[in-house]
């Protein structure tokens, strides 16, 4: 049973990997094994994209990946496919701008379940929190190439614009995050680093996990 109080989102932010088949360089279950024994802290699956799968060999997928999240007590969110993640009673699910609104995917998932919103401006960030977020998403930071349609980096200047409004709820920063740049982020108001390709890409995911947790922690603890 995941818990919904801020802190312990907090940490459950702390290294958010996300991941489907096509962004895979092997076996997607070897790799979330990994990545999670490396310090992967929540995992978000996102089948998207040319190639994807589709119908029963999604649900199939998702549920094997779920099953190695659940034995490590690892939460497991489903990327904008609400039927999906009622289907397999997943933790949460993580919705876009361009998804489902946030109030009805909450109407939806009820109050148990983990809500995260991809926003882009303060005002989005305001209306996501309004409408039930349990926490926001925001990037990209850094350029990444993984979103053919990702919008152009900003650094983290929305992280900053939402702290010094005196918004507290968690953030989680993605886009172009590897070991050597995820620090700024922690240090600018966020509270994890969300990565697709800095993990699946890796020689080993679990090192590259390692890797973002200790500089996560290195922040935090300062």
């Amino acid at each position: 049973m995941i818990k919904k109080d801020i802190k312990s989102i907090r940490e459950y932010l702390k290294v958010y990997l996300i991941m489907g088949s096509t962004n895979c360089m092997k076996d997607p279950e070897e790799i979330l094994a990994e990545a999670i024994e490396g310090g992967v802290t929540l995992f978000q699956y996102r089948e998207k994209g040319i190639g994807s799968l589709s119908k029963k060999s999604k649900v199939m997928l998702a549920e094997r990946l779920q099953a190695i999240c659940r034995e490590n007590d690892i939460p497991f969110l489903v990327n904008d496919d609400i039927e999906l993640a009622l289907k397999i009673n997943a933790d949460g699910i993580h919705i876009g701008q361009d998804d489902d609104s946030a109030e009805a995917a909450r109407a939806r998932i009820g109050k148990d379940k983990l809500l995260g919103v991809s926003v882009h401006s303060l005002e989005e960030a305001e209306k996501a929190i309004h409408d039930g977020a349990d926490y926001l998403g925001i990037g990209p930071i850094y350029e990444t190439a993984t979103k053919k349609d990702a919008k152009a980096a900003r650094g983290t200047e929305l992280i900053k614009a939402i702290r010094k409004k005196g918004i507290s709820l968690p953030i989680v920063g993605i886009g172009g995050i590897r070991p050597g740049n995820a620090g700024k982020i922690i240090e600018d108001g966020g509270d994890g680093v969300s990565v697709i390709t800095g993990i699946t890409h890796a020689v080993s995911a679990k090192k590259a996990a390692e890797e973002l947790r200790n500089e996560v922690n290195s922040v935090n603890n300062l």
